[in-house]
């Protein structure tokens, strides 16, 4: 981690503090009991020393659905004008969500991004750019590439599945649904070192989108068969396509 003035400034990436404790404890009751709410494959970020996490977008739900297993806390993106709404401001603030400008994306917002991974947190950005309209994954769009290749720290891919059921684009309320999130292994910083100039940003977002659907796939199934992806050893994987997890028994 930097030593730097503003490094000392920012707080622990693993400190949650006890808002972040507090509504984690009552988002996680109502997920749980109304959403039948199960994550996988979690574990292995805990301990991370910064990374990014992209997701499919499903709903309004999802940076909390992301959020919700960790024991630390996760920083996502925001738009800025939601943080001159009353109390909603306060709590983006006091939660490590950062302002976006989602029409002029500005130097600030990448470099505070940039800052954070740098200096340890779990970065979490929808690469979509917006929500699905029909709960398929749709394209992933190329803004984190230079996010990444700057930070220089892994990415981690999550598939989320029953967001768009539970809550879709326009709906008011929350329907009653099974929800599950899967995070997969992680694309290294080594993997990507193979896309480090723009030119290759088409080649990655190719990459990234494969590994989000394969979260997505599995996350999907276990939604519907009610059976939990199981964790792949490691001389089984395929570094560059592999989410570590299978669906059902190991052969």
């Amino acid at each position: 981690m930097s030593n730097s003035p503003a490094a000392a400034e920012m707080p622990s990436p693993l400190i949650r503090g006890p808002l972040w404790v507090t509504l984690q404890t009552i988002f996680q009751a109502i997920f749980c009991f109304w959403l039948g709410y199960r994550a996988k494959g979690y574990e292995r970020l805990e301990k991370e020393q910064g990374a990014l996490i992209l997701a499919n977008h499903q709903s309004f739900l999802d940076p909390l659905l992301v959020g919700l297993p960790f024991r630390r806390p996760v920083s996502f993106l925001a738009r800025e004008n939601l943080f001159d709404v009353p109390v909603v401001g306060w709590v983006l603030r006091k939660t490590h969500v950062m302002p976006i400008n989602q029409d002029a994306a500005s130097t600030v917002s990448l470099r505070q991004t940039i800052s954070k991974l740098q200096n340890g947190f779990l970065v979490g950005i929808f690469p979509e750019g917006t929500r699905t309209l029909t709960g398929e994954l749709g394209e992933v769009k190329p803004g984190f590439a230079a996010i990444i290749r700057r930070a220089k720290r892994p990415i981690y891919p999550v598939g989320i599945a029953g967001a768009y059921q539970a809550l879709p684009y326009g709906s008011k309320f929350l329907k009653p649904t099974r929800v599950r999130v899967v995070f997969g292994e992680p694309i290294t910083v080594e993997d990507l070192e193979q896309y480090s100039s723009r030119d290759q940003d088409a080649a990655l977002c190719a990459l990234v989108q494969t590994r989000i659907a394969a979260c997505c796939d599995a996350a999907e199934q276990w939604r519907k068969t009610g059976t939990p992806p199981i964790e792949r050893p490691s001389s089984e994987r395929n570094p560059t396509l592999s989410t570590g997890v299978v669906n059902g028994p190991l052969p």
